[in-house]
Formats: C-alpha cells, sequence, structure tokens
C-alpha cells in the first residue's frame, strides 16, 4: 500500500549531507522521443532526456512518459550492468527497472537513470562489483560494492537526481522505493516526497 510520508519522519535520521549540496542548478540538455519494448510486450513512446550541469558530471538520463502534471510518479534507478542488461541472479535490480518503466509508462511518470553502477557511489565501477562477487564466492571477505551484497553503507548520492528533477520543473513526487536513505535524500535536496510506493511482491531499492 502506499505510504504517506511525514516530512518529519523524511528529515530525521543520521544521514548529514553536505549543506552545499542543496544549491547547484541543471537544465534539459535534449529531448528525444523514443520508442520502447515494455515488459507486457507492449510499445510506448517515451522521451528520454538529457541534462547540463549535473554536479557529479555524469551522463545520467530521464525517461519520460507525459508525467501527471500534479504529483507525478517517479522511480530513481542505479544502474546495475549484469542486472538491467544482463539478467544476472545475483539482484533483483532488471526486475526492479522492468516493473518501474511498466508502471511510469501507464501512471504517466518519470524513470531516473542514474550511472552510478554500485552501492559503493561513483568512485567504484563495475569491475569492483565483479571482483567483489569473485570475492563473495571464494568466501574470503566481505564484499565491498555491488548490487544485492550485503554492506555496511549505500555510498549512493542523490543530489543529480533532485537536480533532474526540478530541471524538469518537478518538485513533488510519488516515489517508488523501499530505501529510506533514497527519501531522506530527495527530501533533503528540495524533492517532496508525497507517497513511497513498493514494487509487487519484493522491497526494492
Amino acid at each position: 500500500m502506499p505510504e504517506v510520508l511525514n516530512r518529519d519522519v523524511l528529515n530525521g535520521g543520521a544521514w548529514d549531507p553536505s549543506p552545499a549540496g542543496h544549491r547547484g542548478g541543471a537544465r534539459v540538455r535534449s529531448r528525444v522521443e523514443i520508442p520502447l519494448h515494455l515488459s507486457d510486450g507492449s510499445w510506448q513512446t517515451a522521451h528520454v532526456i538529457t541534462f547540463d550541469g549535473l554536479s557529479d558530471g555524469l551522463e545520467h538520463i530521464a525517461v519520460s512518459y507525459s508525467p501527471d502534471p500534479g504529483v507525478p510518479l517517479v522511480r530513481v534507478h542505479s544502474e546495475c550492468l549484469t542486472g538491467d542488461v544482463l539478467g544476472s541472479g545475483r539482484c533483483d535490480c532488471g526486475p526492479q527497472l522492468d516493473e518501474s518503466l511498466q508502471r511510469v509508462a501507464a501512471d504517466g511518470g518519470i524513470l531516473i537513470y542514474l550511472r552510478q553502477e554500485s552501492r559503493g557511489g561513483t568512485d567504484l565501477s563495475l569491475y569492483d562489483k565483479l571482483d567483489a562477487y569473485s570475492v563473495q564466492d571464494r568466501g574470503t571477505g566481505r564484499a565491498v560494492t555491488g548490487h544485492g551484497l550485503r554492506l555496511a553503507d549505500d555510498a549512493r548520492d542523490y543530489h543529480a537526481a533532485a537536480q533532474m528533477l526540478r530541471a524538469l520543473g518537478v518538485s513533488r513526487v510519488r516515489l517508488l522505493t523501499s530505501n529510506p536513505d533514497k527519501v531522506r535524500q530527495l527530501s533533503w535536496y528540495g524533492i517532496a516526497v508525497e507517497e513511497r510506493l513498493d514494487f509487487a511482491g519484493q522491497r526494492g531499492a
């Protein structure tokens, strides 16, 4: 069931980002229409949007399906090549991406696709994640990165996602996630999360 969020709860907790994260703008660079093949077998035309001026300098994109002019459904999805493209059984990133695209297409919403491959942040790469899988398989130590692995901290940052939403004129969202850190960060960066929605039959980050 959707959860209506209390702003005092959103801003609570131990997460303490730099105040500088509040500042800095971005702007839409380009929009292109692309027909996308969804998990139900249908084709839906989406606007794929690129940006200039993002805080981390990476090439993130937004996939927009005629978003609700009120409070659109939004999914912020971090890149996972092994799950999103290869269908890895190590994580549920691929099914989450499929469901997200299906739901934002049906509801009229936006998928923010962030080019941050691992939970360890942008300093850790795809190779780091695959190395961590190898460490996990050998049982010789705790894996340090990768979707679906046990981690001490999730160092992903969502400042760029908030910048992208503001550049699209979105300041209030219904967020598809069960990750409280994502809710807290977006709230901190000025995006009001008015509802949090879970994935069907599973917990999604």
